[in-house]
């Protein structure tokens, strides 16, 4: 990841967003729909409704990231149930996200001192 900020939290906005939005639309539904500071050194990750791409928002010292990931075939293993408070996930849990693996692994290997990879 380019970001030196170390990564407090990952958040995960539930249900499909409309990735129209770019930075400032997904920063307004951090502020105002979760109650959270979008300038805060967490990462809130959206997803859309064929669960096929991805935007992560991430602040960084005195700017946003935007990242996008599509993908080719498949698709994100994405939490339903939309709720108004975004479900809270580990570093680790986005990886499996991101590697199109659900959140809970039955045998996931135990957790070792790595650094967040993107």
């Amino acid at each position: 990841m380019l970001s030196k900020t170390p990564i407090e939290r990952v958040y995960l906005a539930t249900g499909s967003t409309d990735l129209r939005k770019s930075i400032d639309g997904l920063a307004a539904i951090v502020q105002m729909s979760f109650q959270l500071d979008p300038f805060s050194s967490n990462l809130f990750v959206f997803c859309n409704r064929k669960r096929d791409k991805l935007k992560i928002l991430h602040w960084d010292h005195n700017g946003f990231w935007l990242y996008y990931r599509r993908l080719e075939k498949g698709i994100f293993q994405w939490p339903d149930e939309q709720t108004s408070n975004p479900q809270c996930i580990s570093p680790r849990q986005l990886n499996w996200l991101l590697d199109g693996l659900p959140l809970e692994q039955k045998q996931a290997h135990q957790k070792m001192d790595a650094k967040f990879i993107i």
